[in-house]
């Protein structure tokens, strides 16, 4: 009886040792910069105008995890709006003083809060939503962005209203700054997006074998 009892807790013993080294399977981790960038719109034809913000910074909340709710919710960004580079140093100057200096803050606050992976489809992106608390001009709302996951670049794209964050004041300005330039016409809807290079390392290891 003794020596059956001894069989039996060696197997489960080996079983759990098999469970617990196939249980590791992949490592995400972020390497390099985070980019964020913008599009704003003008004339009634609603001509898109894009740039990015020069100054970014970006706190993980962990450099590595399993998943990428391990390594992005919780991560959080400063952004210097007076940083704006539309790749046009007259428009950036105009942004910079007759949009973002007419708001209470010259910093935008931005933390992902929530992410939700889509079903996986095989040989395709991996997509999802990803929930990101917006904070400008003193006003918080949370932005709802898609993503996608594809040769090691995490991306994602939403869209707010300058409105909603009761930028009025900030829109009027522009408004009148590019009133010819902008057929009188610039949109409150601003299209906004970030992108970070994310590794996935592939872990493998080998199941314990039992003892001769």
């Amino acid at each position: 009886m003794k020596n059956i009892i001894i069989s039996a807790l060696m197997v489960l013993f080996a079983a759990s040792g098999v469970h617990a080294s196939q249980k590791s399977g992949c490592e995400l981790a972020q390497v390099g910069a985070l980019e964020v960038s913008w599009i704003g719109y003008k004339t009634e034809k609603k001509v898109g105008v894009g740039g990015v913000f020069d100054s970014v910074v970006y706190t993980p909340v962990a450099k590595s995890g399993e998943n990428f709710r391990s390594i992005l919710v919780g991560s959080s960004v400063v952004i210097d709006t007076s940083s704006v580079n539309s790749k046009n140093e007259g428009r950036d100057e105009k942004l910079a003083k007759f949009f973002f200096g007419m708001m209470s803050d010259k910093n935008i606050k931005a933390k992902i809060v929530d992410i939700q992976a889509d079903k996986k489809v095989k040989d395709a992106p991996r997509t999802g939503i990803v929930s990101v608390e917006v904070e400008m001009n003193g006003v918080k709302k949370t932005v709802p962005m898609t993503y996608s996951f594809s040769n090691d670049v995490f991306e994602a794209k939403g869209v707010i209203d300058i409105l909603d964050f009761s930028a009025n004041k900030a829109l009027s300005s522009i408004n009148k700054a590019c009133f010819d330039l902008h057929e009188g016409k610039t949109w409150s809807e601003a299209g906004i997006a970030f992108k970070t290079k994310i590794e996935a390392i592939l872990c493998k290891v080998e199941p314990l074998k039992e003892s001769k």
